[in-house]
């Protein structure tokens, strides 16, 4: 950390600090009315800080307005899902302070009668910490529980983690958005009104109301007071989660991780975000203002270096290839649109010329506002914002032979199955696949619809029939291979789980290991 630790206070004690050391460290915390918290992420200006960045108080009152209107209890969802390679500091949050997130979680249940928590994570050890968390305080997802709370897992996607993905996998569905425009706060978990933010947003809030906005606006900047969490990892030497208080100049933070002296650009607010140059870095503080102002974007506060050594339009195609990959594939401008966008940027680094990069910006013009969520527009501003930071490597690209610079592959990826390299506790979840999925010839009628629903692993040939016989199926994509299962009209998908720990013989039903399958089955 920077100054005084806040969210991270206590880590220097213990590596997951459980209920009694949570309470010692940051002592008991009284509850609180729904105006009353209300106005104090108000006075303290408390954003979103999964990327949006709403004002939360704005959505704490629509939410209460909505229920009180329709006479229902309120619902009141953590987003923990973490899915992009570049950040980690929800994660490491919930696996080392799971009880500050809670308290402030707990804080907008109590305020508003919400009877229904849940708590959305992505990866292993964040759903081990939360899970003991929840039953440290003696909550469950009983019927009987006056609060029913519980953990809901999904897979590592880059949509995963979008709002509309989350309610839509807690009511039983895959983990994708929905197809449409809907407001949680009036048509959320189950149709009640959900009041759903990030996990350090609540964590933000616990801490304003222990200490109360005066104490809380004594850190940071007057308009955007308090800390915030970063992961900071590219060309790094040390990449590492911090929390730093507003106004700390983005180039101090450079340092500490040891990034170049003078970097040829850096990536803020993640792979959704922009990049700024050199020069513009010397201006920059920690605050969505002052990166705003000058067009950059804090984001989910994911800040990536690169150095002089390495070409930065190449780096950019292998994050613009990697985001066409994370489609949900179920509307055209992200499903089509994003994979012509990356193979524009490598026509561009391949010679293609002027009419190479006509073509890349007509394509992100195109995929903007049209997708079913926020990916498609995040995925064009991050490609809108390479080809305007780095313009003389864009022209010696267009107009010339190339910058001659190799690509080194600083920004963080996942791929082939592993965690992404240089960025702390990477995603464990990344493995080798534990499933394959078969095609029973006797039964398919080449209905086509695996290949839809599936598109990982099913393409269909000409004869309108799959190309595959047996395929393994990515991690990442195993409840799309349960949906691909159960939806077969003729029942001629199986999976078979081939993970070490499986026992059962193989059937014509699906199965997921660590017990995910049966929950699955079970909604």
């Amino acid at each position: 950390m920077v100054g005084l630790p806040q969210l991270t206070s206590g880590f220097d004690l213990v590596d997951r600090l459980d209920l009694p050391m949570h309470l010692k460290v940051h002592g008991p915390l009284e509850p609180l009315g729904g105006e009353q918290l209300a106005q104090l992420a108000e006075r303290i200006n408390l954003r979103g800080r999964g990327g949006a960045g709403f004002p939360f108080h704005k959505k704490l009152r629509s939410v209460a307005e909505s229920a009180i209107k329709r006479g229902v209890r309120p619902v009141v969802v953590v987003n923990g899902s973490e899915d992009e390679p570049a950040c980690r500091k929800d994660t490491v949050l919930i696996n080392r302070a799971p009880h500050l997130i809670l308290d402030g979680a707990l804080l907008c249940a109590e305020a508003m009668g919400a009877r229904t928590l849940v708590v959305g994570v992505t990866r292993e050890s964040t759903q081990r910490s939360m899970e003991a968390a929840l039953a440290e305080r003696g909550l469950n997802n009983g019927r009987r529980s006056a609060l029913r709370a519980r953990v809901q897992r999904n897979p590592v996607r880059m949509v995963t983690g979008a709002a509309a993905s989350l309610i839509r996998s807690i009511d039983g569905g895959p983990a994708i958005p929905p197809g449409r425009k809907v407001s949680a706060s009036k048509n959320g978990v189950g149709g009640a009104p959900t009041l759903l933010s990030n996990a350090e947003t609540f964590a933000q809030l616990a801490i304003a109301a222990r200490i109360g906005p005066e104490r809380y606006g004594n850190t940071g900047l007057y308009d955007e007071p308090g800390t915030v969490m970063l992961t900071v990892s590219g060309a790094v030497a040390r990449p590492m989660v911090i929390e730093v208080p507003t106004g700390v100049p983005l180039r101090y933070v450079l340092q500490l991780a040891g990034a170049p002296p003078v970097p040829q650009g850096v990536l803020t607010g993640g792979y959704h975000g922009k990049w700024i140059d050199a020069a513009t870095v010397n201006e920059a503080i920690i605050s969505r203002n002052s990166l705003d102002a000058v067009g950059g974007s804090l984001g989910a506060g994911a800040i990536l270096p690169i150095s002089q050594d390495t070409c930065p339009l190449g780096e950019s195609l292998r994050v613009a290839q990697w985001l066409a990959e994370e489609s949900a594939g179920q509307c055209g401008p992200c499903y089509l649109g994003l994979p012509a966008a990356a193979r524009g940027l490598e026509d561009i680094l391949n010679g293609g010329g002027p009419a190479a990069l006509e073509a890349v910006k007509q394509v992100a013009r195109n995929v903007k506002r049209r997708g079913a969520c926020s990916h498609p527009d995040g995925s064009a501003m991050f490609l809108e914002s390479t080809v305007k930071a780095f313009t003389d490597d864009l022209a010696a690209h267009v107009l010339g032979n190339g910058c001659g610079r190799p690509v080194a592959g600083v920004l963080p990826l996942f791929e082939g199955g592993r965690a992404p390299t240089g960025i702390p506790g990477g995603g464990e979840e990344n493995g080798p696949s534990r499933q394959k999925i078969y095609v029973d010839w006797t039964l398919c009628r080449g209905h086509g619809l695996c290949a839809d629903i599936l598109p990982e692993v099913f393409q269909l040939g000409a004869d309108g029939f799959p190309t595959v016989a047996q395929a393994q199926v990515p991690r990442l994509a195993e409840a799309k291979a349960l949906r691909a299962v159960r939806r077969c009209p003729a029942l001629a998908l199986r999976i078979e789980d081939e993970s070490p720990q499986a026992k059962a013989p193989s059937r014509n039903l699906p199965v997921l290991s660590q017990g995910r399958g049966r929950r699955a089955l079970g909604r």
